[in-house]
C-alpha cells in the first residue's frame, strides 16, 4: 500500500512524493493527511486538488501554490511528537498561534480535521477554514475563522 502525492503540471500529473504504508507511516497518518486541504515540504506550499484511490494506492493531486508563506511562533516539533496548531486564519498578514496541542496520535489529529467547529482547549469554539501538514516543521496547522 502506498500515499502518493502526484503535482499538476500543465495539464500533466507527475508523481513527486510516495510513501510506502506501513514502513513509512500507518494508516492513521495517511488518512490525516488526506484531510488536510494545504501540504507543506521543502519550503514550498501545495494545494490539495483531488484526493483519490487506485487499487490500493493512495493519491493526492496538489497544485503548487508557491513559497510557503511562514509566520510568526513557527515551532519545528521534529522528534518531538504530534502536534497541532491552531491559527488565526487571515487572508494577508500573520497568522497567529492561538494554541498549541500534544495529541497521542494521528486519530487525535483526525478527530479535530473532521470538524467544522472545533473546541479549542481554553479558548472556545472557532469555525474551522482549513488545515494543512507542514512536513518541513513537523506539525499540523488547523486555521480557524471566527469565533462562535
Amino acid at each position: 500500500m502506498e500515499l502518493t502525492y502526484f503535482i499538476e503540471r500543465d495539464n500533466e500529473y507527475e508523481a513527486f512524493l510516495t510513501y510506502k504504508i506501513p514502513e513509512n507511516m500507518h494508516n492513521d497518518e495517511k488518512y490525516a493527511r488526506q484531510l488536510c486541504e494545504f501540504f507543506v515540504t521543502g519550503g514550498k506550499e501545495y494545494e490539495l486538488q483531488s484526493n483519490e484511490m487506485k487499487g490500493s494506492e493512495e493519491i493526492l493531486i496538489v497544485k503548487e501554490v508557491g513559497e510557503a508563506r511562514r509566520f510568526t511562533e513557527e515551532t519545528i516539533y521534529k522528534g518531538r511528537g504530534i502536534f497541532l496548531e491552531f491559527r488565526s486564519y487571515h487572508s494577508s498578514g500573520d497568522m497567529p498561534v492561538l494554541h498549541t496541542q500534544a495529541l497521542n496520535s494521528h486519530w487525535d489529529v483526525i478527530r479535530y480535521l473532521l470538524k467544522d467547529v472545533v473546541d479549542i482547549p481554553g479558548k472556545g469554539q472557532y469555525l474551522r477554514d482549513s488545515a494543512e501538514i507542514d512536513e518541513d516543521r513537523a506539525v499540523y496547522v488547523m486555521y480557524v475563522g471566527d469565533k462562535i
